[in-house]
């Protein structure tokens, strides 16, 4: 028989937590659920659009009655679940339903605080916590005019601009003389006020409430100094208390919410706790994304995997109101050794500060301008060090892309039909439209089913804004780690810890250790699988070619008319006759249509047949031209303008030590595509200064930049050191490549590596520490041995060049093969 599963609570919380487990055991357990509303599951981050007729109870609805039938589950909608006989291990519920439970989850989530003053009792005075509080205000709004919300929180905000657009006249009422204190400091405060006042809103700061007034029903709210204004409708909107009723009455141990331990387990361990009523290690939430980590994490346990821990969250906040930006994260007061970033421009109303702290930044408030929030929380987050970026930190839009965007960094003032993505003509209608009809939660949510920000990935910054104006702080950039892939709940460095440690050397064998959710994998995990463990285990662990993109397969890149491209490897960009006229007879020979200069100083052959790339390869090989790994995640070209052997400006041999760059570093696999260039002097022709590694010739020696790319999001080099050798730049590239392919996440460019872990940390190692340096280089040039073959010779003849044969001719030719045999 399964086990009964009793959940108390059909919130948000508590319902994932359902959700993840039915991912990971759907056949486990028979699942209850007590609910004290009549509804099925709804979306409360969104009842700020509903209280505003900007939705309605169906748009929010993310278990419908029919969900919970067609799962198995049942479900007690209006019934409160009133005791737990934790001896015989069952609940009763407020009419009597009694139901046992072998696990049972508490998922009560928080009353609203109502301030102790005369008149709370009176009609048209409500809180603003669910669906049945924004049903009696919408009433209100219908007969009355003025209404009163106390508390100029982030919820009594969103609260006031629902009523304003109802048509009430809104006053928000604050004990404090800022409003959002928690969340913002005075100046980015002073000016949201400001704005929301140009659009109606009415403010008394420093107010305390005295009374609410009236008969049967409010008519006015009365300060301590004697002043009243008039209300029709007042709204308490002054906080959250965890409910541990129910817990406490059971003696479950509870403190400010119920204590639970890092697997959400409470001190009986039958019973688990997840959501607004939990306190872990101190802390209690009331934001949707740090509880949705809790419940995946309480499933993984439940469901007796056993291997998750909730560690704590940071979080975010964004105010719901349309047309004003406001983003605040981590600590926003400092203390002593605090030092503030500030940045502030009143005639367009931006407000930027960052507060940094042994170089990390520890809490950030931006107004006006938030197009960087998700970037410097995660920032804030994974504790970079930024002593090395602190002067472009709040100048630069780093999640928006510089081309594909029209140049928009703000999507608050954009009408429904703007495009938002350029690639795949998404616009931010029908952008917040699937947020909301969908119930989607994060980026990778919105790219599944919209494919906004899938492609070139230059708009992901403006959808990362359209999420969080749609869902507040309840945007989903807090989850503690991000799994490399659906298939498993470890991130790419756990996986590629796991491999070094318990040495892992075949997909099979990471897959069944780390205990995968599928049994082959997926697009994104085993690509990844694959270089992770070449570059662990090289000369040990055999490529496996099935586990690459098409491109990297077929050793070409494949055009939108199914015919490749070919280019062979330029070294350093200097050619001779020879491999010019070699290149041009293949051209010729195999009517290759467009023949292209690239931009990294090589040629293109495009419009190959797919069955002439061995015959392509082999004609190439025999003029001594290899391939040039234009189609993987590999070095690609090393760029180099003529240097000091015959430019005047010239101070160094540049082509010649691009050369040298390039024959050790060709044929190595990367995270990514990796650029390098070698520029002959400071007016840099070769373009070093937007390359993964540069190097700028000065009279004195060698200038080395990293971390640089062209493309969608310019990124100028940031720079590493200055060096006096050709063998102290080729010992230090070989250094940097090796520490990017070892601690880069799969399908991680350098430049936003660089960004995660901080420069600082690169110069730590790449600079300061020769030792480690030079045990890097030496890894590399290990690794190099056993991958500087070429793939076109390989591929040229024999049973691998049949690969590349059309089905009938390698039938014919098989065909032929079997009549001479029986012939002879």
């Amino acid at each position: 028989m399964k086990s009964k599963l009793v959940l108390v609570g059909n919130g948000m919380a508590g319902m994932r937590a359902v959700e993840e487990l039915l991912k990971l055991e759907p056949e486990m357990y028979d699942i209850t659920v007590f609910g004290a509303e009549l509804y099925g599951n709804y979306n409360r981050i969104l009842l700020s659009p509903l209280l505003a007729a900007e939705n309605t109870l169906d748009d929010i609805m993310l278990n419908p009655t029919s969900w919970y039938d067609d799962n198995g589950i049942t479900l007690h909608a209006g019934k409160t679940v009133t005791t737990i006989d934790r001896a015989k291990r069952s609940v009763t519920a407020d009419d009597g339903t009694n139901v046992p439970y072998d696990r049972l989850i508490l998922a009560t989530g928080s009353h609203p605080f109502m301030i102790p003053v005369p008149g709370i009792e009176l009609d048209g005075v409500v809180s603003y916590r669910d669906v049945d509080d924004v049903n009696k205000m919408l009433a209100s709004a219908k007969d009355h005019t003025n209404a009163v919300v106390i508390g100029g929180g982030l919820l009594g905000l969103e609260a006031a601009y629902g009523l304003q657009k109802q048509g009430m006249n809104v006053t928000v009422v604050h004990l404090l003389d800022s409003l959002m204190e928690r969340q913002l400091d005075k100046a980015a405060a002073a000016l949201l006020k400001a704005s929301l006042e140009k659009r109606g809103l009415r403010f008394e700061m420093e107010a305390e409430t005295k009374a609410i007034l009236g008969a049967s029903r409010v008519e006015s709210v009365q300060f301590g100094d004697g002043w009243e204004i008039p209300a029709d409708l007042v709204v308490m909107a002054v906080g959250i208390r965890p409910n541990i009723d129910l817990a406490k009455s059971a003696g479950v141990y509870c403190e400010r919410g119920i204590v639970v331990n890092d697997s959400l387990q409470t001190y009986d361990p039958r019973i688990y706790a997840v959501g607004e009523c939990v306190q872990h290690r101190g802390d209690c939430y009331g934001l949707v994304a740090p509880l949705f980590e809790q419940a995946k994490i309480l499933a993984n346990h439940v469901a007796e995997y056993g291997y998750s821990r909730y560690e704590g969250s940071m979080v975010s906040t964004k105010l719901k109101v349309t047309g004003i930006d406001v983003f605040s994260a981590g600590d926003i007061v400092g203390d002593g050794k605090t030092e503030e970033v500030l940045f502030q421009d009143p005639a367009k109303a931006i407000y930027k500060k960052l507060l940094i702290k042994d170089q990390k930044i520890t809490g950030a408030v931006l107004y006006g301008d938030t197009a960087d929030g998700a970037r410097i929380f995660q920032m804030i987050r994974d504790g970079i060090d930024v002593s090395e970026t602190r002067d472009d930190l709040l100048f630069t839009h780093h999640s928006v892309g510089d081309s594909g965007t029209a140049g928009v960094s703000s999507t608050t003032s954009m009408t429904a039909n703007t495009e938002i993505c350029g690639c795949n003509g998404v616009c931010k209608g029908t952008i917040v439209e699937t947020i909301v009809s969908k119930q989607l939660f994060t980026l990778d949510d919105v790219r599944q089913h919209t494919k906004a920000s899938s492609s070139c990935g230059s708009c992901t910054g403006l959808v990362e804004q359209l999420l969080a104006d749609t869902l507040g702080g309840d945007y989903s950039v807090s989850a503690a780690k991000k799994s490399a892939c659906p298939c498993t709940e470890f991130t790419h460095d756990e996986i590629r810890r796991a491999i070094r440690e318990q040495e892992l050397k075949s997909i099979p064998d990471v897959m069944a250790f780390l205990d995968w959710t599928t049994s082959d994998g997926c697009h994104k995990c085993r690509p990844a699988l694959n270089f992770y463990l070449l570059c662990a285990w090289p000369g040990e662990y055999r490529d496996d070619a099935q586990s690459r993109f098409i491109n990297e397969r077929a050793h070409a890149n494949i055009q939108k008319d199914g015919t490749y491209s070919v280019v062979p490897r330029i070294w350093g960009g200097v050619t001779s006759p020879a491999e010019l006229k070699a290149i041009a007879e293949v051209a010729q020979k195999y009517d290759v249509p467009t023949v292209k200069f690239t931009g990294g100083q090589r040629l293109d052959l495009l419009g190959v047949k797919k069955e002439d790339l061995p015959g392509v390869w082999g004609d190439l090989n025999s003029a001594g031209l290899v391939s040039g790994h234009a189609y993987g995640k590999a070095l690609r070209t090393v760029k180099t303008c003529v240097g000091s052997e015959w430019c005047r400006f010239g101070t160094q041999d540049s082509t010649g030590l691009g050369i040298k760059l390039e024959r050790m570093a060709w044929g190595s696999w990367h995270p990514h595509k990796v650029k390098l260039a070698v520029s002959g002097c400071p007016r840099n022709c070769a373009e070093a200064t937007i390359k993964d590694f540069g190097v700028v010739c000065v009279d004195s020696g060698y200038e080395l930049h990293v971390g640089g790319n062209g493309g969608i999001k310019i990124r100028a080099t940031d720079f590493l050191c200055k060096l006096e050798t050709e063998e102290e730049v080729l010992e230090y590239c070989g250094a940097f490549l090796q520490l990017y392919r070892e601690e880069a996440h799969y399908l991680e460019r350098t430049a936003p590596w660089i960004e995660r872990v901080g420069l600082a940390t690169i110069k730590t190692v790449i600079v300061d520490d020769a030792e480690r340096r030079a045990q890097l280089h030496a890894r590399f040039l290990r690794s190099q041995s056993f991958s500087q073959h070429d793939p076109w010779a390989e591929h040229a003849t024999g049973e691998k060049a049949m690969t590349f044969m059309p089905i009938d001719a390698l039938r014919q030719e098989r065909a032929g093969e079997c009549a001479e045999g029986s012939t002879q």
